[in-house]
């Protein structure tokens, strides 16, 4: 099948976010672990390039997104999606708008949006400013991230500094006149050389506003939930035809683990609720990690049953998180803990596990990657933006679902859990 929306995310959770989202319109979603080494085939109306970029430095997020473009250019892709956190994750240096530099000038793209609203998880924006819940971006838990710390709410003034060319605001009161009204406001910028343009939105109904006004642009920026409406707008513009070809569950044992490297706040409250079912819990210290390794850990895992889906977790208040830092600098204490978690997967996966539930990006990344998984197809979410997929991993039928950190409600390590076992 050829496809019609290319798309790429910075983070494994956030591409397994926006898969989800667009898998909601009953058509084919494919989600690719990285660049595929080999040539476009078997390829999906909607392809999903997961990547580890992040926190990269910046030329390598800019190569590694450049690498991926080109590869959904080869596979036939009519227009583009790049994919960030609805947090707007990202430091003064980028990634975020580097990479959409460097997309536009190899599309020869005069102009892109930013729009990470997510209403349905609490994400909006107005005059330009990112709330979080009722809370301004930095002023929300996301100030103390230990890796992009949130201390400005300003998309604009947060772009700005990390593109070359003008950065721009098309506002609510814009977007509540229609789609034709953002189209006009936009080709007005762009007449005035604003190449980057903040789009607001605070309900559902603003995004279906802005997917229509920039459903023929050849690159958009967001969160997931802003993709969402481009199926059935493709549809009606008749560039595709529905694929109803839903995902089928695998006939899976029960064993289970809950791995989580995530520290938001979200994830610790998820983290102490799911410990307080009465699940067997280990937790991991980035300092014994890094002077004696997972030995421990992986000792721990060899006597649990993983029929009772024990959690193993670095979650950490931001104060801990701070002083491993400081022993261990930001890079490494990220490190050892994502090779610790790789490490335990692996090990689980051996005595028996199919059932993964994994919190965290960079986590995600890593998990998967230690199981070799280089394609998901989407099945059930669990939350919004969250689904369940399927998988081959060590010549089994696996299950992973790779939780964004501030996704979910407290109870979603359980709800996971439980809603595979109502998926059929």
């Amino acid at each position: 099948m050829t496809t019609v929306l290319g798309c790429i995310a910075d983070d494994f959770t956030g591409a397994t976010d926006l898969a989800g989202l667009l898998a909601r319109s009953g058509m084919k979603v494919s989600l690719r672990m990285g660049v595929p080494e080999e040539a476009p085939s078997d390829t999906a109306a909607f392809e999903v390039i997961a990547l580890k970029c992040r926190t990269s430095p910046v030329a390598e997020a800019v190569a590694e997104c450049r690498a991926a473009l080109d590869w959904l250019q080869r596979a036939g892709a009519q227009r583009f999606f790049w994919k960030y956190c609805s947090t707007f994750d990202s430091t003064a240096e980028g990634n975020i708008g580097p990479v959409a530099e460097a997309l536009m000038a190899d599309l020869g793209a005069a102009q892109t949006i930013y729009c990470p609203a997510f209403p349905e998880n609490g994400r909006s924006i107005y005059m330009g400013n990112l709330f979080v819940g009722r809370q301004l971006l930095a002023e929300s838990p996301m100030k103390d991230h230990p890796l992009t710390p949130m201390r400005d709410s300003n998309l604009v003034r947060l772009i700005e500094p990390q593109v070359t060319r003008p950065a721009g605001l098309v506002d609510r009161l814009t977007v509540a006149r229609g789609s034709q009204a953002v189209r006009e406001a936009l080709d007005a910028l762009r007449a005035d050389g604003v190449a980057h343009v903040v789009v607001d939105a605070i309900a559902d109904e603003d995004l279906g506003v802005i997917a229509k006004a920039c459903r023929n642009d050849l690159l958009m920026t967001g969160g997931s939930a802003l993709a969402m409406p481009l199926p059935h707008l493709y549809a009606e513009d008749g560039l595709m035809a529905a694929d109803t070809g839903g995902a089928t569950k695998p006939d899976l044992a029960r064993d289970a683990i809950v791995l989580s490297g995530s520290c938001s706040a979200m994830t610790r409250a998820q983290v102490a609720a799911y410990s307080a079912t009465g699940a067997p819990t280990f937790r991991l210290d980035p300092l014994t990690l890094a002077s004696e390794g997972p030995a421990e850990a992986l000792d721990w895992i060899s006597r649990q049953s993983l029929d009772a889906a024990p959690l193993v977790y670095a979650t950490a208040e931001p104060d801990q998180v701070r002083a491993a830092q400081a022993e261990l600098g930001v890079a490494r204490a990220g490190e050892v803990v994502e090779a610790a978690l790789a490490e335990i997967a692996i090990a689980a996966r051996e005595k028996g596990a199919r059932r993964f539930v994994v919190a965290g990006g960079e986590t995600s990344g890593a998990v998967t990657k230690a199981l070799g998984i280089d394609r998901l197809v989407i099945g059930a979410e669990v939350a919004p933006g969250v689904p369940w997929c399927f998988a081959r991993s060590g010549g089994a039928d696996v299950a992973i679902t790779l939780k964004s950190g501030n996704f979910g409600k407290e109870s979603f390590f359980a709800d996971a859990l439980s809603r595979l076992e109502e998926t059929s």
